[in-house]
């Protein structure tokens, strides 16, 4: 239901950072310009009493965001991740959002598991412990099968977690189409579509079945990358809320005392979790989409593990050619070549001129490649190329949500293990690997192979499917939709100042 009713979700929004203090805390982390903090907190101030109280032992932000609940957790989980973006102090703050939330009782675990398995807890497990990690959708327990002692993690989902989320997402939808209503600029961005992928996302989330299978998959397409491990499904004892997998021992990726206690080289560690996003989702197409470090250890070994299969990102093959043909263009500095990529995959309107576009993706990438090292950074690129391209009508591509949003979790997840790292030298090779792999002589005959074989199979329907084509474009366009009442424009407005209240959480999240 996607009404008026969330007006009041989202002054809340607002009403419970200012009541908890993370309004200006936020705020000020992210430099936010001190006209937006005082309009920010003149409009939250009065309505504060609505905000929720949440628990006063916790930080302000942390506070905060567990009392809005799991979806704006999962905005603080991303924002844990980019001490660059609010600061070392507040980014180790928010950690505790990965895997340190207030756990449920153990009891309702346990009964939650029996439902679901089918068998009481103590005729499946020999031991069965208190949370090990809670998060935003579920907690872990530590145990040991009965029937071949291994030690296990047992996944539950938190009660009413369905219900919650869906109860947030409603908000959000309602948000995103008063923002379309009101700023006809935004609809560039898609803000409602931006919401169904997120919905999407997280409706899998909250199937643990599904996400068993991920990491199924996910665990098949990795099986012969050097250092990296992931741990294995215990299907039997897999159902839509509980999921089982092997047990993974390893120093948190986070805890970087304890990685360097342990003797393990953060400056090779930050490498390759970077270099490991950037192969799966070039080579396979198929990435861990929530790659903070409450979901990822580093096993006696040094392998990296990864586990919380929940979100995976997934793009088709002519997608990650252009996005590794962007990529490759920035590093070389070929900005024709990054300018002729976008034209020809669409996402800049064919009437714009493709020299002018050059060069203001040259006026992109230059300052980067003129900066230090450690300041080289892609999330910053993102950000100065959706500066341009807004200015020459790209819309959002929501199919590259996750993975822009991933490589922004990735590259923090880098950066808190090395700061000094150059995200384009360890980029590099990864990206011109894909390039021979999938752009050179053997791999174009074998597109032109898969081109015939389609064409050969549709054949004998090509005509029938041309003249349809043709008839529809012939056809006169649909009438404009009515004009809204002038009702429905106060209304708007009166949404459109009171929803402002929770856009400062909102936006981060959303855009």
């Amino acid at each position: 239901m996607r009404g008026p009713h969330n007006i009041l979700r989202l002054i809340r929004t607002g009403a419970t950072m200012e009541r908890t203090g993370a309004m200006g805390l936020i705020m000020e982390a992210m430099e936010a310009p001190p006209l937006v903090r005082g309009t920010m907190r003149c409009l939250a101030w009065p309505f504060q009493w609505l905000g929720y109280k949440g628990d006063p032992s916790m930080p302000p932000a942390v506070r905060a965001l567990t009392a809005l609940g799991p979806a704006y957790i999962k905005f603080g989980q991303i924002l844990s991740t980019r001490p660059d973006l609010v600061g070392a102090e507040l980014a180790q703050e928010l950690r505790v959002l990965q895997d340190q939330l207030p756990p449920f009782s153990t009891e309702i675990a346990k009964r939650s598991v029996a439902q679901e398995l089918g068998a009481p807890v103590d005729s499946l497990f020999d031991e069965f412990s208190e949370p090990v990690a809670a998060a935003s959708i579920a907690q872990v327990h530590k145990a040991r099968q009965r029937d071949s002692g291994a030690p296990v993690a047992v996944k539950v989902l938190r009660p009413g977690i369905e219900r919650a989320f869906r109860r947030d997402i409603d908000a959000f939808y309602f948000a995103a189409g008063m923002i379309e209503f009101l700023s006809p600029a935004s609809r560039r961005l898609r803000p409602t579509d931006v919401i169904a992928h997120f919905e999407g996302v997280v409706l899998g989330e909250l199937d643990l079945r599904l996400e068993a299978s991920s990491a199924s998959e996910f665990a098949a397409n990795t099986v012969g990358d050097e250092g990296f491990e992931l741990p294995e499904i215990i299907w039997p004892l897999s159902k839509r809320r509980v999921m089982t997998m092997g047990w993974a021992d390893g120093v948190p990726l986070g805890d970087n005392a304890a990685l360097d206690a342990a003797g393990h080289d953060r400056e090779a560690l930050a490498a390759r979790v970077l270099s490991l996003f950037l192969r799966h989702a070039l080579r396979d197409g198929y990435f861990h989409a929530d790659m903070h470090q409450g979901n990822l250890k580093v096993a006696p070994s040094g392998n990296i593990i990864a586990y919380d299969f929940g979100i995976m990102g997934h793009i088709d093959e002519y997608t990650r050619r252009v996005y590794a043909e962007i990529l490759y263009g920035f590093i070389k500095r070929d900005y024709r070549r990054v300018a002729e990529v976008h034209f020809e995959a669409g996402y800049v309107p064919p009437d714009r001129d493709v020299d002018e576009f050059a060069r203001a993706l040259r006026a992109v990438g230059e300052p980067i490649f003129g900066m230090d090292a450690s300041r080289i950074s892609m999330g910053s690129l993102l950000s100065y190329l959706f500066e341009v391209t807004e200015r020459f009508g790209m819309e959002t591509r929501t199919e590259l949500i996750l993975l822009q949003r991933t490589m922004v979790v990735v590259e923090g997840v880098a950066r808190s293990l090395d700061p000094q790292i150059n995200i384009w030298q360890v980029a590099k090779p990864v990206v011109e690997n894909y390039i021979r792999d999938s752009l050179g002589p053997r791999a174009m005959a074998t597109h032109l192979t898969k081109t015939a074989m389609v064409l050969s199979r549709f054949g004998p329907r090509l005509p029938q499917m041309v003249e349809a084509a043709l008839m529809r474009h012939s056809m006169p366009p649909p009438p404009p939709p009515p004009r809204r009442r002038r009702r429905d424009l106060v209304f708007a407005g009166l949404a459109g100042a009171v929803g402002a209240l929770g856009m400062a959480g909102l936006g981060w999240m959303l855009f």
